[in-house]
């Protein structure tokens, strides 16, 4: 793991390996004994685990965006800082607190801002839909991160359906750096070719403007049930037709999973690794350097030695992180084991109200 002291804001713009793990906080009609269970849990798995910092998601509830009925009820979760700052105040390492800005007021906001460390980050996710009321809109609260005092990481969301869609997720991508945005996680992948198309107009929109590109995050999850993947669907997760199809005739759903879930890794790397070496070239180009030099840094050569997208969850992970590729909790846990805090099936799959992170770890 990387030093514990060297801010995320280092890590996420260092030319090195990236593992992140995320978690969803506890309902918040939790008991508090039962709450400090979940994250003395989370801090014992932690400890054995290679990360470079946690993810905690704050989750909105988005009806409003979808016809049909939410496969799973939309139950409301711990304001993440205030889980971070009490039961999970143990934790040591980089920590990345998500804002749904649309339930927030200006002021809000910045209070929060005004209290996490320099070196911190937050990533601030907008509104599930153009109707949805709220009372922070996402270039406000853009606005609002660049007014701060304090030296947050702030970072945006990307979502490749939506690119699938316009064909502009690259321009929105853009103009988010634009407005100090540092880096990005998407939506989970289950349609690489959609995630390839999307980093691909980003990378190359990066060339063509001079600019080097942000550390993008791909979110990779499993799915353990039907349920789950019609849930997955209700977000808005464009899941390939033959994946459906190999889901729901499985006789073990989450092992089938699993395994897509490493090739999912396999798909991503090709394209990743434009990215990795158009970074380089544009730090080196701004250090005078040799643009030749690192084609692919340490962890792409590690992966690329091993010969596969790995057999095991941490390895092939520890492989492909350096692209930015990040998994969840259950890609991290055994296969076909779910952990001992899991309570319900993917019911914290929160996304902020844009759909636009992945899989929340449900614990």
């Amino acid at each position: 793991m990387s030093d514990p002291a060297a801010p995320f804001a280092e890590l996420v713009s260092a030319d090195r390996e990236l593992l992140l793990f995320a978690m969803t906080p506890p309902r918040r009609t939790t008991s508090d004994e039962r709450v400090q269970e979940i994250a003395d849990a989370a801090l014992a798995r932690l400890e054995q685990l290679d990360v470079d910092g946690l993810i905690l998601y704050d989750l909105d509830d988005e009806s409003d965006r979808a016809g049909d009925e939410r496969p799973f009820p939309y139950l409301e979760t711990m304001d993440p800082a205030a889980f971070l700052a009490g039961p999970l105040s143990a934790w040591q390492g980089n920590a990345i607190v998500y804002r749904c800005v649309g339930k927030y007021e200006e002021q809000e906001l910045a209070a929060f801002l005004d209290e996490r460390a320099p070196g911190d980050a937050t990533v601030f996710v907008g509104a599930s839909s153009t109707d949805k009321p709220v009372r922070t809109t996402l270039p406000r609260a853009i606005e609002v991160h660049a007014e701060a005092e304090r030296d947050v990481l702030l970072g945006g969301v990307v979502i490749p359906e939506r690119h699938a869609r316009t064909q502009d997720e690259h321009e929105r991508l853009l103009r988010k750096q634009d407005g100090g945005v540092g880096f990005f996680v998407s939506q989970v992948v289950y349609d690489t070719g959609e995630a390839k198309d999307m980093i691909s107009d980003y990378v190359y929109a990066c060339e063509e403007r001079g600019v080097a590109p942000a550390r993008v995050v791909f979110t990779l999850s499993l799915c353990g049930s039907e349920k789950t993947l019609d849930f997955l669907q209700w977000l808005g997760v464009d899941v390939p037709r033959w994946v459906q199809n190999e889901l729901r005739r499985s006789h073990d759903t989450l092992e089938a999973s699993y395994e897509h879930c490493i090739a999912r890794t396999g798909a991503l790397l090709p394209v990743s690794r434009v990215a990795v070496r158009l970074q380089r070239r544009e730090r080196l180009d701004s250090q005078g350097g040799d643009r030749g030099h690192g084609a692919a840094c340490a962890g792409c050569r590690a992966h690329s030695r091993s010969g596969s997208a790995g057999r095991t969850g941490v390895q092939c992970v520890r492989g492909f992180a350096a692209l930015g590729v990040r998994a969840d909790r259950n890609a991290l846990t055994p296969r076909g084991r779910r952990h001992e805090t899991d309570e319900r099936p993917f019911s914290s799959f929160g996304k902020g109200p844009n759909r636009a992170i992945g899989l929340a770890t449900v614990t």
